[in-house]
Formats: C-alpha cells, structure tokens, sequence
C-alpha cells in the first residue's frame, strides 16, 4: 500500500547493519569509549531510531538556538506513582495498593516545594509543569488542581499530565478545569491482543475513545504513547497502530521500542522474551521503526527528536528541559532534579519514604558524569549539540573521531555536533565514542 515506504524502510535497515560496524569501529579506536552508562541493547527505547528524515531538516535551526533552548527557561516535574497495577515492562517508581493516600502524598509534595522554591527563586516563572507517573490519571481532580494552583507558572504556561484510556471517562473536564491543558496518553497499542500482551487491562476501543473525549474536551495538545516491538507484534500491528493515531488527528506521539529493564516481570525473562515469546530482535526493531518514521513523516507528524513525533507548534516543551539540560524542580517520589548550578537533586525512591522526609539530596557542583549526561541527552534532538554551551556547562571539548565522519554517522559546523541519518540507529555507541575523545 506504500512502496515508497517500504522503499525507503529496506533502505534504512539495509544501511543500519554498515552503521553498527562503523560504530563498532569507531569506539573500537577509542578504547575509553566503554562510557559510565551502557545501553541493555544497542537499540533501546531511548536511543532507537531509523530515520528516512532529510539530512537538511535534520539540520533545521542551526543558524540559532533550538526550538525551546530559551536562558531562563525552566520546569517542574511531579511524580503521581499510583497505579491500578505494574505493568510488566515497567521499571518507574510506581505504587500499586488498592487506596492510595492521595491527599497525604499531595501535601508531602507541596512541604518539599516550599523547601526547594528557593533554589529556583531566581529563575522567574516556570514555563512548564509536568505530571508523570504512574499514573497521574489516578489522582483526583481536586488534588491536581491543588498543585498546579501552588506553582510558579508564566501565562500560557505548558501544563502536562499522563493519563491511562481507563482513567478518562468523565474525568477529564474536572483535569482540564484544574489547569491541564496537554493531555499525554499512554495507548501503547490499539489492539486489544497487542496491549494485552503488555499486560495492559483494556480494549482497543476504550483507547480510541479516551483521545475522541480529550479533544471534546479542548485540550491545546494531545498525545498518544505507543510501544513497538512487543512479544507477538508484526510490521503490520505497528502499521495499524500508527495509522489509527494518524486518523484520530493526535497533535503529537511518542513511539517507544520495548527494553528488558532490570527489576521488571519482562526483564527477569532475559533471552526468552524474544526466543519465546516472539518480542522483536534488532534486526526487526530496526525494520519496525524505519517503516514508522515514514509512515508518521508522511501524515505530517514530523520527528524532532529520537522518539518524538509532532506536528507544527505541538512538541513537547517540557522535555526540552531534560535534553537542553535546562533547570527543572523535581517533586514525589523517586523524582530527579537539576539546578542551573549543574547540581542533580534526588528524592526517595518509594512512597513511603517519601511520605517520611519528602527531601532530596543535592549532588556536588563538579559532577563527573554531568558531561556525559548531558552529551547523551544532547545528541537526541535533530537540531544536534550545542558545542559551546556543552563546553560552558562541564568543561569538556568535543572532538569528533573521524571514523564517525568517515561512516557519515555524524554531522558538525563550528557550533553543533549532530546524528545523521545512519547515526540514530547507533546513537549510543556515537556518544560513547565522542566522550572518550573529548577533551578537558
């Protein structure tokens, strides 16, 4: 039904297996490259993509700052961790008991703003606030309201929260009343089979129904997550996902491959989740994912960054944050912060520590990994690195190894270092071989 992307997919993946050993030969030359953080797969829901994006609107911006890459701008995070149940890919902090102590857990976040408000003093008004989870669609109205009512936020302000389907049927007035004005729901399939497989506990048609009753409601934007690559799911499955979003008219999705992350119900399975179960290897990642570029490309949800999807004026501001490494408060629990020091702030990482001392501890100014973090988040977005900046805030230069050149993996100007085409696929390895030959 479309040749030309199929065209274009074989293409990428043809060119995927050529860029992992140039990759491969690339860190090779630099035997430091083994970096303080690796990857469980090279492909991974973080770092996964292949791209049939032109090479020039890769490059789109770089005459100036990024979309988002504003000085002063900063966020706030909330983690809402109460769940119906973990679901088995799940590796976030998440609190599954049948009566969550919403209230209570509420003013614990609002205690630790009030110690944390003034390290941000400065910084004016926050231009996001982001409810994630969990699920935040499980916290009552009134309680949301009661937070987004203590922040600091500009006029306009972009004002996040997830959602599961189940949780949207005649709540989401009361959300958008309350200040919402993004919506991000969490599909992670159409199909009934597909999400079930997931451990996902609803149709297809709830799904379809909870974005139809977001934009009923009027939200400003709307988004759908979606999970590729899961035990059983075909090309054809992740088609039919991608073309149901397409004619629901989502504002923005974000397309995430499935990872085996420590501590989960799919990570305790190891090899057997793709030797039995039928979950995607990398060469079948790679296909999956070429041919959903394309397909999303074509229906006008353009990617800006390794796997997000948007149409004009509906990317996601708040997670700008995290990849420019601008400011942002991080409040509940297992939440992370960072202050324009360059300093992390970490909070407890179960519900009922945090109830106990709703407190983070602050990291050190000189932070050996800041670098590297900031390196690997900086190389997702298509516009590429701002190298002066990178420089500004830890220190290091970086030098590109020439056979990331050479294998045409990477683009640079004077100012900006970024993924090409081939590279997105091998994201991963090209930040461990750029940070092993940057330079002090």
């Amino acid at each position: 039904a479309h040749p030309a992307a199929l065209r274009a997919a074989a293409t990428a993946v043809a060119a995927h297996s050529a860029a992992l050993r140039a990759a491969a030969t690339a860190v090779a030359a630099h035997p430091a490259a083994a970096g303080p953080r690796a990857p469980h797969r090279q492909m991974t829901a973080t770092s996964a993509a292949a791209t049939t994006t032109s090479r020039s609107s890769l490059r789109d911006g770089l005459s100036g700052p990024a979309e988002g890459e504003v000085d002063g701008s900063w966020g706030i995070y909330v983690h809402l961790p109460f769940c119906r149940y973990r679901c088995p890919y799940c590796a976030f902090v998440v609190d599954a008991r049948p009566q969550p102590p919403h209230r209570e857990y509420t003013g614990a976040v609002l205690e630790q703003w009030s110690a944390l408000a003034p390290l941000f003093a400065a910084e004016g008004l926050a231009d996001t606030l982001y409810f994630g989870g969990g699920t935040p669609s499980r916290t009552p109205p009134e309680e949301v309201e009661r937070l987004v009512r203590a922040f600091p936020l500009r006029p306009g302000a972009e004002v996040s929260m997830e959602a599961n389907p189940e949780d949207c049927d005649g709540r989401l007035a009361d959300y958008r009343a309350a200040g919402i004005n993004r919506l991000s729901i969490g599909v992670q399939s159409f199909s009934e089979e597909t999400g079930g497989r997931l451990g996902r506990r609803r149709g297809s048609r709830a799904a379809a129904a909870a974005v139809r009753e977001a934009q009923r409601t009027g939200f400003d934007s709307i988004s759908v997550d979606l999970i590729f690559g899961g035990p059983g799911q075909t090309g054809e499955g992740l088609w039919a996902d991608i073309a149901e979003a397409v004619a629901l008219g989502v504002d923005h999705l974000s397309l995430y491959g499935l990872t085996q992350e420590e501590g989960t119900a799919f990570g305790r399975l190891g090899e057997r989740l793709v030797r039995d179960m039928g979950a995607a290897d990398e060469d079948q990642w790679s296909e999956m994912y070429a041919g959903a570029v394309t397909r999303l490309e074509e229906a006008g949800l353009r990617r800006y960054e390794v796997s997000n999807f948007a149409r004009p004026g509906h990317r996601s501001v708040h997670n700008r944050h995290y990849w420019l490494a601008n400011p942002w408060a991080g409040l509940g629990a297992g939440a992370h912060g960072f202050l324009r020091s360059g300093q992390r702030t970490v909070n407890p990482d179960t519900v009922d520590g945090y109830l106990r001392h709703p407190a983070a501890e602050i990291g050190p100014i000189h932070d050996p990994l800041l670098g590297w973090d900031l390196l690997w988040s900086g190389l997702r977005i298509v516009e590429g690195l701002d190298r002066a900046r990178y420089r500004r805030m830890c220190g290091r230069r970086l030098v590109v190894p020439g056979a990331l050149l050479q294998h045409r993996l990477v683009w640079e100007t004077d100012d900006r270092i970024g993924l090409s085409e081939a590279g997105f696929p091998v994201a991963d390895s090209i930040a461990k071989a750029l940070w092993a030959a940057s330079i002090l």
